[in-house]
């Protein structure tokens, strides 16, 4: 689902007691937006009722009515609730921010294993397990409406469709997706029950399989036949003749996890899968695990290279002047490939800034040490270098620009920049930094979309445009919730923006 301009849309300054931040979607019936509780400082996703639909009766009690079930449901694989209510524009409710990518997504564009599969079915069907008990039938189970966060785990949002089993219904028109409703659902939405559910999960479990969309068309003989039967179960059009429980589901999924029936069903498909989650897990292993705590300076970070295998390096660093250093660095090489060389890269930064930390002298060395390795590489790389105590930073950039600085009080960013040609392809290159004022309050963006992979030039000035956009729209917020606004409007443009770009960004503001 693409996002809507900003423009079509009047972005309120505040709902209920959340800041609006930016707008994040626009359906045919609600918004949702960005926004800040200013108590937990946490970012929420905060869902309204659009204008038009504020006097349709049945869509006002139905938006009610999701807040209701989101309030009954607790469980860490089901998107979190934390108020409702009305505000001047009508009826909201505040849920938990994910920052990751929907499951239709992920089957599209990434080589998944059997066993991964399997783990994430096994988490939808412990949330739905969860709803059953407590008497709720989502209705709508699709890929869409399953979101993947970066930490590896599952989130089951959009309760739109679902309700109480008991609770009785008017007269309904077609509600859920035709591809993932079960016959009875198809026939009569009021008929849809707890199976229902089954037969939805069960197409989503044969889509992760089949690692391609089926679109309503099943075939069991392409599934390993260690599943069969239990897809075979699931996917019954006969309510009565269907798994009659998810726990059932739960248990059977789990021992075939556990059993030697997924080795013997493992596909050469299924080893690159493994393969690439291995390889994915190695790359965030290359990266620092949090923020630095540097005096003076506030931090904000987001990035995306643990949803995809990263060719990104960033590093931070307290230098022997009493300063800070940030490095961003980019292997033009993609895939393996990618990973190899800036896993080299790290370990050449970490080893020169032990002995040098002149900006000018430790890109030179970086550079001339890759160009003697004697190997077809290259890389993108900017160092910034912080002196706050000077009130001053400088900047060097290679093969591409990506810093903004925001003076206090100002509208309009500053594009700092320091061409160079990428390192790794030609020694003994002076790399002259660009020193500048760094007053308290003044922000800098430091940030990479993948730049130096780049077709043409174009997409490059279109992925500075995007940014520019979108760091205009949030321009002065605190440098955390800067940089998650900024990285959900851009991300948000495209479903598969996530899996084609590798996006980093980090602000900083001066506070001391």
């Amino acid at each position: 689902m693409s996002v809507s301009s900003q423009s079509e849309v009047m972005i309120p300054a505040q709902i209920g007691e959340y800041r609006v931040d930016c707008l994040l979607n626009k359906g045919g019936s609600s918004e949702v937006y960005l926004g800040f509780n200013p108590k937990t400082k946490e970012p929420v996703a905060i869902k309204v009722l659009s204008q038009k639909q504020l006097a349709n009766v049945e869509a006002a009690k139905r938006f009610l009515y999701e807040a209701e079930l989101l309030q009954t449901a607790n469980h860490p694989n089901i998107i979190k609730i934390f108020n409702q209510g009305r505000w001047e524009g009508g009826f909201y409710i505040a849920m938990e921010f994910v920052q990751g990518i929907c499951l239709r997504e992920m089957i599209l564009q990434q080589a998944t294993s059997l066993r991964r599969s399997i783990e994430i079915a096994l988490q939808v069907a412990h949330a739905v397990t969860h709803l059953h008990v407590l008497g709720i039938v989502h209705r709508d189970l699709k890929p869409e409406n399953i979101m993947l966060t970066a930490q590896g785990g599952v989130k089951l949002i959009d309760f739109g469709t679902a309700k109480f089993f008991t609770a009785s219904e008017g007269k309904q028109g077609v509600l859920g997706t035709p591809s993932y409703m079960s016959p009875e659902q198809r026939k009569n939405p009021a008929n849809a029950g707890f199976p229902s559910d089954i037969f939805s999960l069960g197409v989503i479990l044969y889509e992760l399989i089949l690692g391609r969309l089926c679109y309503g068309s099943i075939q069991l003989s392409l599934i390993p036949k260690g599943l069969q039967s239990i897809l075979a179960g699931m996917l019954q059009p006969d309510p009565k003749q269907r798994t009659e429980d998810i726990v059932d589901v739960v248990q059977a999924l789990s021992l075939y996890l556990g059993s030697g029936a997924l080795e013997k069903d493992m596909r050469g498909s299924d080893y690159i899968g493994e393969l690439n989650e291995d390889l994915k897990e190695s790359s965030s292993l290359l990266l620092p695990k949090q923020l630095p705590k540097w005096p003076s300076i506030s931090l904000g970070f987001v990035s995306n290279c643990n949803l995809a295998l990263s060719a990104v390096y960033y590093d931070f660093f307290e230098t022997s002047n009493g300063g800070y250093s940030i490095v961003m660095g980019e292997s033009l090489a993609t895939g393996v490939k990618g990973l190899l060389e800036i896993s080299m890269l790290r370990g050449m930064v970490r080893a020169l800034f032990l002995k040098e930390q002149n900006p000018s002298s430790l890109v030179a060395n970086l550079n001339d040490l890759l160009v003697n390795l004697d190997a077809d590489q290259a890389f993108s790389f900017a160092l910034l270098s912080l002196r706050p105590a000077e009130q001053r930073f400088s900047f060097i950039s290679c093969g591409y620009n990506a810093l903004w600085q925001i003076p206090a009080g100002s509208t309009t960013p500053r594009r700092i920049s320091s061409n160079h040609v990428a390192i790794g392809i030609q020694s003994g290159l002076n790399f002259l930094e660009v020193d500048s004022n760094w007053a308290i309050g003044d922000a800098l963006v430091l940030h990479t979309f993948q730049a130096g992979t780049a077709k043409h030039i174009s997409e490059v000035e279109k992925d500075e445009q995007g940014f520019l956009a979108a760091l205009k729209q949030n321009l002065h917020l605190a440098p955390q919730k800067q940089v998650d606004a900024i990285f959900r409007v851009i991300t948000q443009k495209e479903d598969k923006y996530l899996l084609q770009k590798l996006v980093t960004l980090i602000s900083m503001t001066r506070t001391l």
